[in-house]
């Protein structure tokens, strides 16, 4: 079964206190090489067909209308997943 997948991350100029807090938990366990860290979200919407030009749009529209809050978030990907085990 196809599946799409889209990731929404928080706007760049807002503050994200979860990627704060990873990103300090990573500095005191040793993990100096990561200099930050933004959490996001990830959505996968299981397709009964195949992914088509319109329907990746059609996905986009909806994560524009519904999954993201485009005042603070951006949707920064939608695409199909590659490798699907059923």
């Amino acid at each position: 079964m196809p599946v799409i997948v889209v990731e929404v991350m928080p706007k760049a100029e807002l503050l994200d206190p979860q990627g704060k807090a990873v990103a300090g938990a990573l500095q005191r366990l040793g993990r100096s090489a990561f200099s930050g860290v933004r959490v996001g979200k990830r959505f996968e919407l299981h397709v009964d067909g195949p992914v088509t030009d319109a329907l990746l749009a059609d996905a986009r529209e909806v994560a524009e209308t519904l999954l993201a809050n485009l005042v603070i978030e951006d949707v920064v990907s939608v695409r199909e997943l590659e490798d699907v085990e059923a």
